[in-house]
């Protein structure tokens, strides 16, 4: 029976799970489980995510029910389990580490398989001896065999899942043709026949599992994104109870109501008031601001955020499933689910390409059987043909090849391809939005003006000592030798020592005692030493070399550009002037970022989302595609479907332009593969084909389309 803590009691009484489902590979796996559940009278909904391979069950009763959902998916012939952010890594892992075991060994059979096929191609039975033929095709059985049932496997099993819930998919065909095709061989060899086709059927499985390993790569890289949001979740808490005690706590059994204890340095794991105490918080979360935010009494906090100057006690508001990271998590689930519905043209031809398929093999025997006159193994070999000659493997490879090639020609200039479909959605975009903090500018205040190097190494040695990013920008600003000063770091103040004899200060205007306000938005730090005028450190977060420059070519390209900033509404509408955008808005949070991008999508809107922070996750998984800086959080990185490297923006065009060169590829690709189909199909179906020619044309056709793919590399560079 599964544990309680993974099932949710919603607030209108139904009850939910979610569960890890192995066995996935298309659309129809999809509609299999969610339909099957479906049918239960108890199940609300069953919703089921292909990328991230989760589904959520919603039902009204008993909690015990959780385990018949569980039996219910394990007979449909999938695997399905609870599911645990701390050990679903492993179970997937595993997954990927059999694909790769299958693609070793298709390949290693398929060499050693040419080794006696060549000599049996180029010579006749006279000419080599029936004997050795024969010994040559027993060869051949001895390491075909082993290798068709073993690397045949994730197709086997994806097609039996779909003719037993009476239903169809792309691998039904090629495992049938794969097995026919090897139960004629042995037929043929142990009847000394002229051919086997065994290498043919190991090939075809070779070729496939590339193009299926990528795949589970690409949704491997998804399913990161969500459990490293879902591991924020986990960990511990300082619970005071009335009379003081302390007990540390799990996260997960926070509750409305309570009294908890934030350490400085440590995550907030709820929704709450500050109610006594004074700090700053880390809320680049929620904001995506550099700058930690003061917090005293009353003020909210939010789970995930840390406290990184002193400690304070707080009331929890809003705990697990109703805080607003736990939001943030939903929000990403329901746009990756919009994604995973995401239907390529092969999948669509796939709709109509098996049933076709079999029913011109069908009719291909029978027509030779009953009315060509020809004996039935004769027919069967024809029938096998038209299988082989139209297994769907140019058709497979149309969009990996080109995205394997994309993603090399991408990767030598310093962006990382992580997303099967980004190229086709980037393709599309008719929108950009761009974050500020990190994306359009480099997201680490510098100092602006040169100071003295003796007041640069009195101010350095005091900011050395502290974790605030002002402090650390003007560290670095300082390249000689420090003064051996000990500071104390005052919360929400700024740095205090005493220096020769005398107080000095680092920090806020107020506390350095400054009376008169700022006439600007500048980031600011003042020296005060005792006795003397303070000093004001100034600091910019410089724009990226050419933000400006690419901002403008993608604008006279056609797209519209827009700024989506948690940053304060002056210092966004400063940026958005210099770089040349109209559309900026300020003070946005994840979830503001989320509903601009779905009234722009309710529009017909395809848009790129370009962004670094936290806060920017659950806005670069709704967006129709998404790009992030190689120095953003790794849980951005993982979310974005494409990272780029470097202090310039300019592989923002590169990716686009590739994307654009890289569809036309695709299309052409699918255009060659079905004419190859058009061409070969009714000479197969007439008995023009043998089996051999059948498995040189399938191959010929895949070559072909992996030679006009690789024009890609020929295209220059017009960014």
């Amino acid at each position: 029976m599964i544990s309680s803590r993974f099932i949710t009691n919603e607030k209108d009484g139904t009850r939910s799970i979610n569960l890890l489902v192995e066995g996935m590979h298309c659309p129809s796996c999809v509609a299999i489980i969610e339909n099957g559940l479906k049918k239960q009278p108890e199940i609300m909904n069953a919703r089921l995510n292909l990328s991230t391979k989760r589904l959520k069950v919603i039902w009204q009763g008993a909690a015990e029910l959780g385990d018949k959902w569980i039996q219910a998916v394990n007979d449909m012939g999938y695997r399905a389990m609870p599911f645990d952010p701390n050990t679903s890594e492993t179970f997937e892992a595993k997954e990927e580490k059999f694909l790769l075991r299958c693609l070793a060994v298709a390949g290693f059979a398929s060499g050693n398989l040419m080794l006696f096929s060549i000599p049996m191609w180029t010579s006749d039975g006279v000419e080599m001896g029936g004997a050795t033929r024969n010994l040559f095709q027993w060869l051949q059985v001895l390491i075909a065999i082993p290798a068709i049932f073993y690397c045949g496997l994730p197709f086997y099993r994806s097609a039996w899942n779909a003719l037993k819930n009476r239903q169809t998919n792309m691998d039904v065909p090629i495992s049938v043709a794969v097995l026919l095709t090897t139960f004629m061989s042995l037929f043929e060899v142990s009847h000394r026949g002229l051919h086997s086709y065994l290498d043919s059927g190991v090939m075809l499985l070779f070729f496939l599992l590339i193009g299926r390993y990528l795949d589970a790569r690409a949704k491997g890289r998804a399913r990161s994104a969500a459990h490293d949001l879902l591991k924020m979740m986990t960990g511990f808490a300082t619970l005071l109870h009335p009379g003081g005690k302390q007990e540390v706590i799990p996260l997960a059994d926070i509750k409305e109501g309570m009294t908890l204890l934030v350490a400085a340095g440590e995550k907030i794991g709820a929704d709450g008031e500050v109610i006594d105490g004074v700090s700053e918080i880390d809320t680049s979360l929620i904001t995506g601001e550099t700058m930690p935010q003061k917090v005293i009494t009353g003020t909210k906090l939010f789970a995930g955020t840390i406290n990184i100057s002193a400690p304070i006690r707080m009331r929890v508001t809003k705990a697990g499933e109703r805080s607003l990271l736990s939001e943030i998590i939903k929000l990403m689930e329901h746009a990756e689910q919009s994604q995973a519905h995401y239907v390529t043209v092969a999948d669509k031809i796939s709709g109509w390409y098996t049933p076709v398929v079999h029913i011109l093999a069908a009719a291909t025997f029978i027509g030779w059987f009953f009315w060509g006159g020809a004996e039935w193994q004769v027919a069967l070999l024809y029938s096998a043909t038209v299988l082989i000659i139209t297994c769907p493997c140019a058709l497979g490879l149309a969009v990996p090849v080109v995205q394997v090639l994309a993603s090399g020609k991408l990767m030598r200039q310093g962006i990382l391809l992580k997303s099967g479909s980004a190229l086709e959605r980037l393709s599309r975009i008719t929108h950009i939005a761009f974050d500020k903090t990190g994306t359009l500018t480099l997201g680490k205040p510098e100092l602006l003006e040169n100071y003295p190097p003796a007041l640069l190494q009195l101010s350095a040695s005091l900011a050395v000592q502290s974790k605030h990013p002002l402090s650390q920008a003007l560290s670095r600003a300082y390249h000689g030798e420090l003064l051996p000063i000990t500071a104390q770091e005052i919360a929400s103040c700024g740095l205090e020592a005493v220096y020769q004899g005398k107080r000095v200060r680092l920090g806020r205007r107020d506390w350095c005692g400054v009376t008169t306000q700022s006439n600007d938005d500048i980031l600011e730090l003042w020296l005060d030493v005792e006795g003397q005028t303070a000093i004001r450190f100034t600091f910019a977060d410089q724009l990226r070399a050419d933000a400006k420059t690419i901002v403008q070519q993608l604008q006279q390209a056609g797209l519209q550009t827009l700024l989506l900033s948690g940053d304060r509404e002056e210092v966004v509408r400063a940026t958005a002037k210099e770089i040349g955008i109209e559309q900026a808005e300020a003070r946005l949070s994840p979830v503001d970022k989320c509903t601009r991008l779905d009234v722009l999508k309710a529009k017909g809107a395809n848009i790129l989302m370009v962004g670094d922070g936290l806060n920017d996750a659950p806005s670069l998984a709704s967006a129709s595609v998404s790009m992030s800086p190689a120095s953003a959080m790794d849980i951005t990185q993982n979310v974005a479907d494409i990272v780029f490297q470097g202090e310039r923006l300019k592989p923002v065009l590169t990716a686009w332009n590739v994307a654009k060169f890289s569809q036309v590829l695709v299309k052409e690709n699918f255009l060659l593969a079905i004419l190859y189909n058009v061409i070969a199909i009714p000479m197969a179906v007439a008995g023009y084909v043998t089996p051999l020619v059948a498995a040189i044309a399938m191959s010929s056709s895949s070559l072909v389309v992996i030679a006009n793919a690789m024009r890609l590399n020929l295209k220059r560079d017009q960014s």
